[in-house]
């Protein structure tokens, strides 16, 4: 499958580019313009950082939003770092050659996932209360996150978003490593990335001028809305 990567070229590179997640979402949504309101069609942020961007997103396309709930597997000693990621449906992607090369024993991983399972089901209850999960099938999605780390929360979304039978995956992200990117790319339809790094070293909150982690009240402000 041929994937149309579109960026900023002017934004290549470089850090502190967008004001805060909002802005972020603004900039994205001006990338997005042949979207604005299509029928059949979903934004879905993946929590919590994503939902501030998906919401400027939805806001300026006019599209539904809702939420997919992915998390990252975290390294035991590190919760900086991710080893692979799982989904609200129980998918689980790992990153074996980093599992190997961290000594990580299969108990560890295990351990890691059960744990973060716990997170997404509390985190369905919280957010999603008793509302049904929309049918996707046939649907075009913009899948948001406020960026890609080493993008296997990505991945993993959209892998489980693909056995709901729907139409179209397009990811839309302010910023990414070139190797997410890439990781990523074989599995979706449309990446929109408005800046891209390459370099030995990432932080997707290098992106931003205004960056903060995101708690619960802010998610369910923002939903509220």
């Amino acid at each position: 499958m041929l994937t149309d990567i579109i960026d900023e070229p002017a934004l290549r590179n470089r850090i502190h580019v967008f004001d805060d997640r909002f802005h972020a979402g603004e900039l994205l949504a001006e990338k997005l313009t042949e979207y604005k309101d299509k029928r059949d069609m979903y934004v879905l942020a993946i929590p919590a950082g994503g939902v501030q961007v998906a919401f400027m997103v939805s806001k300026k396309l006019n599209l539904p939003l809702d939420l997919v709930i992915t998390r990252k597997l975290h390294v035991p000693w590190n919760k900086e770092v991710g080893f692979g990621a799982v989904s609200w449906d129980g998918n689980v992607i790992v990153n074996e050659p980093l599992v190997a090369s961290l000594g990580l024993k299969k108990e560890e991983v295990e351990r890691c996932v059960l744990e973060e399972k716990e997170v997404i089901q509390r985190r369905m209850k919280l957010y999603r209360e008793d509302k049904p999960f929309p049918d996707l099938k046939g649907k075009t999605l913009i899948i948001v996150d406020d960026g890609l780390a080493s993008g296997f929360s990505m991945l993993t979304t959209v892998k489980t978003l693909k056995q709901k039978g729907v139409k179209k995956n397009v990811v839309a992200v302010p910023t990414a490593p070139r190797t997410s990117i890439k990781l990523i790319e074989p599995y979706v339809d449309k990446i929109v990335c408005l800046n891209i790094r390459s370099g030995p070293v990432f932080a997707v909150a290098d992106a931003y001028k205004d960056w903060y982690d995101l708690e619960d009240d802010d998610v369910l402000d923002i939903l509220s809305q």
